[in-house]
């Protein structure tokens, strides 16, 4: 193969570009399942967070109303 060669220049630039989009397919290919997984990661985490704020909201009713009896049962002494 000569340097000269304008016909095996190109052949060699192709197969470097062909490498190169092959290598950048894989990075996507990555990036996107990487991405899906991020996306149900989160999904999942939000679902937890509603889940912990209604039983924080349960919590918090409660107590209110155990403070409510107690200053009830106060009064009534």
């Amino acid at each position: 193969m000569s340097t000269n060669d304008p016909k095996a220049e190109m052949e060699t630039g192709l197969d470097i570009l062909e490498s190169r989009i092959d290598e950048l397919i894989k990075i996507i290919d990555k990036l996107t399942q990487n991405n899906r997984s991020l996306l149900s990661k989160q999904e999942s985490l939000i679902a937890e967070r509603a889940e912990l704020i209604d039983k924080t909201d349960m919590a918090r009713i409660r107590v209110e109303s155990m403070i409510t009896r107690l200053k009830s049962m106060e009064t009534n002494l």
